[in-house]
């Protein structure tokens, strides 16, 4: 697979948004099915094929059963260091 072109902050928030969906217990294909989305939308995020914008972050934190603001607020110190 390429290395992704991502910034590390970037990359950090998409693992973020896996390892909270694991804990929450869902597959890929449930999450997606939560956000109206075929699996490979979370597949090629998750995989750096695919990039987020800041309201489809927003939504699979949502869709997870999380809240974005903790990691927004992660990503911004990391940005600000």
């Amino acid at each position: 697979m390429k290395k992704s072109d991502y910034s590390d902050a970037y990359q950090s928030a998409m693992r973020s948004l896996k390892t909270a969906r694991q804990r929450a217990g869902l597959s890929q294909a449930a999450l997606a099915k939560r956000l109206r989305r075929p699996q490979t939308f979370v597949s090629k995020y998750e995989l750096g094929e695919r990039r987020l914008d800041v309201v489809e972050f927003a939504a699979a934190a949502i869709a997870i059963g999380v809240d974005p603001l903790p990691m927004f607020r992660e990503l911004l110190k990391q940005l600000r260091k």
